[in-house]
């Protein structure tokens, strides 16, 4: 059985989700995890593995959309987001139990696809990208069975339908817009269109896309 937290691990590691964007570079994975201070959220990626990093992403931000949402009447203000982040509780909608091993694999594949999705939401990846990036994928140091899966996904047709559908929750659609986020730099009209789409087809909140966009900005101007 494929690791799904280690392999998303890896690639958060290396930089690859940015390459998914064809180039290998200018994403934001790739600006988070090449300054000194982000080798070290890498290192933490490939420690606790990617489910556990993105998910500590989304569950920090949903934590400061849930406290905004309950002090709102108050008026009280509450800090900008910062880069410390609160590990997902294992066992609750954002990080699967230890040894639930079925859940955390379908919950990794949805993550990496999300990746791919938003990759590829600006049109480009022709035959010279594609080839850097299965070359990277071989760098890896993957199991010959995670290599496969990554080789093959990268083959298939985007399922939108199928990655929506996924998100049998807000916790869950919050983790996929993080690792959307994570693959691109949204910096084009099309990233910025389709991560609108992705948001309100996920069905979240304006308030959470916010804090979920804040959170990433936080680690990535952390490093800059």
């Amino acid at each position: 059985m494929i690791d799904m937290n280690k392999l998303l691990g890896k690639l958060l590691n290396s930089g690859a989700a940015s390459g998914f964007a064809g180039g290998l570079a200018g994403g934001l994975t790739s600006s988070m995890l090449t300054g000194k201070k982000g080798k070290k959220m890498a290192k933490k990626a490939l420690k606790v593995g990617g489910i556990a990093t993105v998910g500590a992403l989304a569950y920090t931000a949903y934590q400061r959309y849930s406290s905004k949402k309950e002090t709102s009447q108050a008026q009280t203000a509450l800090p900008p987001a910062t880069t410390e982040l609160t590990p997902a509780p294992p066992g609750t909608a954002f990080m699967p139990k230890i040894d639930d091993n079925a859940a955390t694999e379908a919950l990794g594949l949805t993550l990496v696809r999300a990746m791919i999705a938003a990759a590829r939401s600006d049109g480009r990846l022709d035959a010279v990208e594609s080839q850097a990036i299965f070359q990277k994928i071989e760098s890896l140091g993957l199991d010959s069975e995670s290599q496969t899966l990554l080789v093959e996904e990268m083959g298939h047709p985007v399922d939108m339908d199928a990655i929506v559908n996924s998100a049998d929750c807000l916790e869950v659609a919050a983790e996929i817009y993080i690792a959307s986020l994570l693959a691109v730099e949204v910096d084009t009209a099309a990233e910025t269109s389709y991560m609108t789409m992705l948001a309100a087809r996920l069905r979240l909140p304006k308030e959470l896309v916010v804090e979920l966009e804040n959170q990433v900005g936080a680690q990535k101007s952390f490093i800059q």
